[in-house]
């Protein structure tokens, strides 16, 4: 990867001869700005010009200055520069507090010093630029996450949210998103962190529905190795994964009451322990979550903890239904023909008369989800650039009715029949077992077996 700027390296080095030939040799490469110092004075009267590397010599004749404290100096400056100590000692011990302090590596002196330095150089370079690569990558995503584009709408409910969002991204506040399935969750919550101060940081989802109970604590908070049987490594957690960024909780109601407890305390103290593990690991993460459940019902209903509840109640937002969001609907399928087409190369198509109304007519109970996979059905079916009422299958009825049509097993009919539920409900254990009537470990052991696929 070739870098969009030299790399400018600064040597501090005190014998005349090794530091002239350091430069001399880093000169070579045309990527590099490379400049010597011979004295802890006159570094640090440039080191304002910001260096992105420095070459150490441990043991500097000047004063009593050691690598140690100029190494303590420079990261104290400006912590982003890289320090790389050369050393004419080969001592283990000292090397190994280098680099716990800050160091980016430790050589000693020799007649092939100068061939590892361009080496651990080359090497620094590279990682200085996927960094950079990274970052712009954040900034872009940042950019492109302009909420008013992404989530998309222009009726009065739509916009209240589009307020909230604003508000909420202004600070680190705790928010509660609550609607109906398919409303847009999930995209809401993104367009908060990625339009937040913590937008640079990770943002880490989690459906806590999804996830079986006894492996959802694991999936949480991580665990060390041997904590349990299977656990054969440590894990980091989606806490400890999402540290310094945003963590969403969906379908948070769904949690057991054992593992509120511990939410509570992460909520109240900051920090975690893995599955297994004695020591604390502090935590600075804005927490996210979300339910399609009124949570105070839930509390009323002693399935949800009272205390946490108020914890996480912080800024709610309510996603209304797309029943409530008036021509809302047609701007939205108008953009997923645009989407989808674009994504498949296919000519534009736009709606028949018929199919708007056939549209309008109906109350989508899957919301924005299930619209998408309507339109995007409609257009595979559509024969000419029109897409009629013919086209648009909004009955579920029928589509569980089809079913009926193949003669198979009863055991495939399940199958099925649990497949469409899970897809439609967002892979919602919880509620399609409730839906349909049957045992939460039924479905969970079908997706074991693989049967059905989340």
């Amino acid at each position: 990867m070739k870098p969009s700027k030299p790399l400018k390296i600064f040597i501090l080095e005190d014998d005349l001869w090794y530091g002239t030939m350091l430069e001399h040799y880093l000169s070579l490469n045309p990527d590099y700005q490379v400049q010597r110092f011979d004295s802890e004075k006159s570094f640090f009267q440039k080191i304002h010009e910001q260096p992105d590397v420095v070459t150490l010599d441990y043991t500097l004749a000047e004063g009593d200055a050691d690598g140690s404290k100029v190494l303590k100096k420079i990261k104290e400056f400006n912590p982003d520069i890289e320090v790389i100590i050369i050393s004419g000692q080969d001592q283990i011990t000292t090397a190994v507090e280098l680099l716990k302090s800050g160091a980016f590596d430790y050589l000693v002196k020799d007649e092939d010093t100068k061939d590892r330095l361009w080496n651990v150089l080359l090497h620094l370079q590279e990682i200085k630029g996927l960094k950079k690569e990274v970052e712009t990558l954040k900034d872009a995503l940042k950019k492109n996450f302009d909420f008013s584009k992404v989530i998309i709408g222009q009726s009065e409910a739509i916009n209240s949210v589009f307020k909230l969002i604003e508000k909420a991204a202004k600070t680190n506040i705790t928010v509660s998103i609550t609607g109906e399935t398919g409303t847009g969750k999930e995209m809401v919550a993104k367009a908060i962190h990625y339009n937040s101060n913590k937008h640079k940081y990770p943002f880490v989802a989690l459906n806590v529905a999804a996830i079986p109970p006894d492996l959802l604590e694991s999936e949480l908070f991580g665990h060390e190795k041997g904590a349990f049987t299977g656990a054969n490594g440590k894990r980091i957690g989606k806490f400890e994964e999402a540290n310094k960024g945003t963590i969403f909780l969906d379908e948070i109601a769904e949690m057991d009451l054992h593992l509120q407890a511990k939410i509570l305390r992460v909520l109240q103290e900051r920090e975690i322990t893995r599955i297994g593990g004695n020591s604390t690991i502090s935590l600075d993460v804005r927490i996210i979550v979300a339910t399609h459940k009124n949570l105070l019902k839930e509390v009323q209903n002693k399935t949800f903890r009272e205390d946490l509840y108020y914890r996480l109640l912080g800024l709610t937002i309510e996603l209304p239904p797309l029943r409530e969001r008036g021509n809302d609907y047609l701007i939205l399928a108008k953009h997923f023909i645009q989407s989808f087409c674009s994504d498949n190369r296919l000519p534009l198509k736009t709606f028949s008369e018929e199919a708007i109304v056939k549209l309008k007519q109906y109350d989508f109970p899957g919301n924005i989800r299930e619209l998408k996979s309507i339109i995007e059905l409609a257009i595979v079916m559509a024969e000419k650039d029109i897409i009629g009422a013919c086209d648009i299958n909004i009955d579920n009825n029928d589509q569980l009715g089809n079913l009926l049509n193949k003669e198979t097993s009863l055991k495939e009919y399940e199958r099925q029949i649990i497949q469409f539920f899970l897809n439609k409900y967002n892979q919602d254990v919880i509620m399609v077992s409730k839906k349909l009537d049957i045992g939460k470990s039924t479905i969970y052991r079908m997706m074991q077996k693989g049967e059905i696929t989340k």
